[in-house]
């Protein structure tokens, strides 16, 4: 495979995993405590700022998201 079809099957691949994972969120997200779908929301609405102001390499958003997000996942795991 030319490493231009196998990027090509790789942006393919991602894009259908990330079908898959909207899809998964939206089926929980009825049955997701409130408390829980917060603190989703936080996190989500954190890393797509992060994603759409597109000046930070994505290996330092994801840096950024581990600290930031462990907050959070702190805070649900303790209540």
């Amino acid at each position: 495979m030319s490493p231009r079809a196998a990027q090509f099957d790789l942006d393919r691949q991602v894009a259908a995993t990330h079908k898959r994972f909207v899809k998964a969120m939206e089926e929980r997200l009825g049955t997701m405590p409130a408390e829980t779908k917060e603190a989703y929301f936080v996190i989500l609405t954190k890393l797509v700022a992060k994603l759409e102001g597109g000046d930070k390499p994505l290996k330092e958003i994801m840096q950024e998201m581990m600290a930031e997000a462990m907050t959070e996942v702190l805070q649900m795991i303790q209540s």
